[in-house]
C-alpha cells in the first residue's frame, strides 16, 4: 500500500512542527539554566553585565549570519563563474 501525497504532507508537517517545538524547548532550557551575570572583556573593551545565555544566543546568531553570508557569497561566485 502506497502513501498518498496528502499523507506524506501530513507526516512532513508533523515532523517540522516537532522539530520546531523541540528546538524551542531546548532554547528555553538553555536560557533558564544560564542566569549568571558575567562581563566579557575583549581587546580592552568590556561589556555591561549580562546573563551568560545572552552572550551565548548573541554569538550563535552572529555565527548564523556570518555563515549564511559566506554561503551566499560562495553560491553567487559560483553562479557568476558559470559552473
Amino acid at each position: 500500500m502506497t502513501m498518498s501525497w496528502r499523507d506524506k504532507s501530513r507526516i512532513k508537517r508533523f515532523m517540522i512542527t516537532g522539530l520546531v517545538l523541540l528546538t524551542s524547548v531546548v532554547c528555553l532550557l538553555f536560557v533558564l539554566e544560564n542566569q549568571q551575570l558575567v562581563v566579557v572583556s575583549f581587546l580592552g573593551f568590556s561589556s555591561p553585565q549580562l546573563q551568560i545565555s545572552m552572550f551565548g544566543v548573541a554569538s550563535f546568531l552572529m555565527g548564523m549570519i556570518f555563515g549564511g553570508g559566506v554561503v551566499v557569497a560562495h553560491f553567487l561566485g559560483v553562479r557568476r563563474r558559470g559552473r
